[in-house]
């Protein structure tokens, strides 16, 4: 299973990293993918700890993607490292295994900490639409754009339906991060 969650690393000067990352979940172990090269593998690599923030605020993960990266965070309790400050809930992991990979490696990590701090109280369809256009973003070198122009349309009537003022920044976000990627200009 792949849960989208945000995940904070820091380098070992302790500078924080925020990147919204599918995390997948086997067992008690929770996998973290990163892409070569990326802040995340490198502050993985060097500190072997993470922490994985399960938030509901679509506009941290639309925000990263478009260059909104100045998200407030707060300590961890168990490692040196950084919770978001928004997060429902999260989980400090500490690296058991790495399993190297040309284009992502694999890091199992186990959870030394885990903590909740608010209730969730469920996604509406905006938020489902900002997350996939937020994967979408994040994928623009990789997808044909017309693939994305498709799926954007579709995903924007979820938005236009359920959204409140939250998922409409974040949507908009992403929509003028598309336009100017078409256009050549990268934010």
């Amino acid at each position: 299973m792949i849960l989208e969650t945000i995940v904070t690393t820091q380098n070992l000067a302790g500078q924080p990293h925020i990147a919204p990352m599918g995390i997948h979940s086997d067992n008690e172990e929770l996998v973290i993918l990163p892409f070569r090269p990326s802040a995340t593998l490198d502050n993985l690599t060097a500190t072997q700890t993470a922490v994985i923030n399960y938030c509901d605020d679509v506009r941290v993960f639309a925000g990263c993607l478009t260059g909104r990266r100045d998200w407030p965070l707060k300590p961890a309790e168990m490692i040196a490292g950084h919770v978001l400050a928004s997060a429902l809930a999260h989980s400090e992991v500490k690296v058991i295994r790495i399993e190297e990979d040309p284009v992502r490696p694999k890091f199992f990590c186990r959870p030394v900490c885990e903590a909740n701090h608010a209730p969730f109280k469920g996604y509406n369809r905006a938020q489902y639409s900002v997350l996939e256009a937020a994967i979408l973003v994040s994928r623009l070198n990789r997808l044909p754009i017309e693939q994305i122009d498709r799926e954007i349309d579709y995903l924007r009537i979820g938005v236009e339906k359920t959204a409140g003022p939250r998922e409409q920044e974040a949507w908009a976000w992403l929509i003028a991060h598309i336009e100017a990627f078409k256009k050549g200009v990268h934010a």
